[in-house]
């Protein structure tokens, strides 16, 4: 069984990819049209911070708990930390949402989810959680394939022009992972160039890096824009040093947008001697 999510759930990490995740949600909002979005690595949907674990790596207390200590008043974090309270007054105290539970409690009526996962367990859990929600579709199935399966999106009949997709893979073998992913969202882009791709990735030793990001620079998206949080050096192999945000498409100006916020994590997260948090365009809107 694939733990990845439930021992990291709430970490630092954790945190940009939701908060980014939201604000992408509350982008596709502005336009009444319908959007659709597709999770790949869905996991189980909502997690228990005290549960072993989480527990046992108490990774959310330098993540989601410390942000919440200390309550930084921008609009995108406020909307992060009012969405793990929504969560928690449905599910308890120690409830923490993933992914596909933030996407459901953004979007709208109108709108569209699949969620993805391959392990068993996880995937029963992620079905059991959304019964009841017409809106969201779990699919028992590998998150890349589903990239090839469910794009462009077409929902009982209806073509969907708008959306995002959100890639967040184990990384249990990075550099193949890396390779792997960006194959995906070339196809991806190939088959729906007008959604918007949002892959999260772990930040260890810079140099790692570099390869994977000249690669995502030449992916056929209009543009391409890179947030990260470094909440220490990032000169280690041993352990995750901060995170990173590939987004193809973004929506118009989302980096004004977004800049406030990830400046506001950095000074919430990181640790004394932490690099600036990055911001950076690889391929600007034409």
């Amino acid at each position: 069984m694939n733990y990845r999510h439930a021992f990291h759930a709430g970490n630092h990490g954790d945190v940009l990819k939701h908060v980014v995740l939201l604000g992408l949600c509350e982008a596709l909002g502005h336009k009444p049209a319908p959007a659709f979005a597709l999770d790949t690595h869905a996991g189980r949907g909502t997690y228990a911070l005290d549960d072993a674990p989480a527990a046992r790596t108490g990774e959310a207390q330098a993540g989601y708990a410390k942000l919440a200590a200390a309550g930084p008043p921008e609009p995108l974090l406020t909307r992060y930390l009012d969405a793990v309270a929504a969560c928690r007054a449905d599910l308890g105290a120690g409830a923490y949402p993933g992914s596909p539970w933030l996407l459901a409690h953004a979007l709208r009526p109108q709108d569209r989810i699949a969620c993805c996962e391959l392990q068993p367990e996880e995937a029963a859990a992620l079905k059991a959680r959304f019964r009841g929600d017409p809106r969201v579709a779990v699919h028992y199935r590998d998150g890349y394939a589903a990239m090839r399966a469910l794009l462009p999106p077409v929902v009982d009949g209806a073509r969907f022009g708008r959306g995002l997709v959100l890639v967040d893979p184990p990384y249990e073998a990075q550099l193949a992972e890396f390779e792997v992913a960006l194959r995906a969202l070339r196809e991806g882009l190939q088959r729906w160039p007008q959604g918007c791709f949002a892959l999260w990735y772990p930040v260890k030793q810079r140099r790692v890096l570099l390869p994977f990001l000249r690669s995502a620079g030449n992916l056929p998206a209009r543009s391409a824009l890179v947030a990260e949080l470094l909440v220490r050096a990032d000169d280690s192999p041993l352990r995750m040093n901060g995170s990173g945000m590939l987004l193809l498409n973004v929506p118009y100006r989302f980096d004004a947008v977004l800049a406030p916020a990830i400046a506001a994590l950095a000074i919430a997260l990181g640790e004394p001697g932490a690099p600036a948090p990055r911001l950076e365009w690889l391929k600007e809107p034409g």
